[in-house]
């Protein structure tokens, strides 16, 4: 009873996480910034909330990183770049469902990196969710969507590396708070995004209040509520309860300002969240672990 429980109450730790994120495609359209301008803003204030969280709480927000650290927080850096970048540049949609192409770059990276030898259903994933990504691109060529596609296919890759960087992390360090590696690699972002995003850098009442959504709920507390939650959850159910996100996230978007995506992009969505869920349900755990995407 009390393991049903837990299972419950970590199902929806995640999905309240999954439904915080998917917020992240609306406001990001909505702020009339540049990407360096709201990744700078959202993750300086994101890193503040999340350390002070930890602090409080009698953790260690600020560690000393090694080489493993380093390389899952540079990772998140890209993941967070990348994705406000492609949501200026394309539909939100697109660059939502681009990112969560990660387990194809998984696949291949996983076993090189473990020896885990590849299997049937690895390969079928990846050539499902190649043949998903290239309906993205059908007929939406221009020179605006283009680079916004790809960088949201830039996210998915990055989205990978992050995922396995601390998928290594937690075998070599059990102890180590994963939530450190968020942190840092917030704090990096505004660092990195500094020199340009405060050029001219000014603000009106509401849009700082959408900043500080954006890293309070949007990034924070939603990384605090699925950090718990996955105390509860196997990868699988994380996984599966995590896919709301990319369901949700163009949902908010088309209410909010009515932004369409193509038909051909929902059907390559479907076929990507599909193809994950599957691949998630058909062994024990997924392997290599499926990451959520969180940006």
């Amino acid at each position: 009873m009390n393991h049903t429980h837990d299972t419950t109450r970590g199902a929806a730790f995640v999905a309240m996480a999954a439904l915080l994120w998917s917020s992240s495609g609306l406001f990001i359209k909505v702020l009339p910034l540049g990407a360096l301008q709201i990744a700078f803003a959202r993750s300086l204030v994101a890193a503040l909330t999340i350390a002070i969280v930890v602090k409080v709480r009698g953790g260690r927000p600020f560690p000393r990183p090694d080489l493993l650290s380093l390389a899952c927080a540079v990772s998140y850096i890209g993941v967070l770049i990348f994705f406000v970048a492609a949501t200026k540049l394309t539909t939100a949609a697109n660059a939502i469902f681009l990112q969560f192409t990660a387990p194809i770059y998984l696949v291949f990276l996983e076993p090189w990196v473990t020896g885990r030898a590849l299997q049937g259903r690895d390969l079928a994933a990846v050539g499902l969710c190649l043949g998903a990504m290239g309906l993205f691109f059908v007929g939406r060529l221009g020179p605006g969507t283009l680079p916004g596609n790809l960088l949201g296919v830039a996210s998915g890759l990055s989205l990978a590396l992050f995922s396995l960087t601390l998928k290594l992390q937690r075998q070599r360090r059990p102890e180590a708070d994963p939530i450190s590696a968020i942190i840092l690699g917030n704090l990096l972002v505004a660092v990195l995004c500094a020199p340009v995003a405060l050029r001219g850098f000014s603000l009106t009442l509401a849009q700082a209040g959408i900043l500080l959504y954006l890293g309070v709920f949007q990034i924070g507390i939603a990384y605090l509520l699925f950090n718990a939650g996955m105390r509860h959850l196997t990868a699988t159910a994380a996984v599966v309860t995590g896919t709301l996100e990319a369901v949700l996230n163009p949902v908010w978007v088309f209410l909010g300002i009515g932004e369409r995506p193509s038909a051909w992009a929902l059907l390559g969505g479907v076929m990507i969240l599909g193809t994950i869920v599957w691949y998630s349900l058909s062994g024990r755990e997924p392997h290599p672990e499926i990451p959520l995407a969180g940006a």
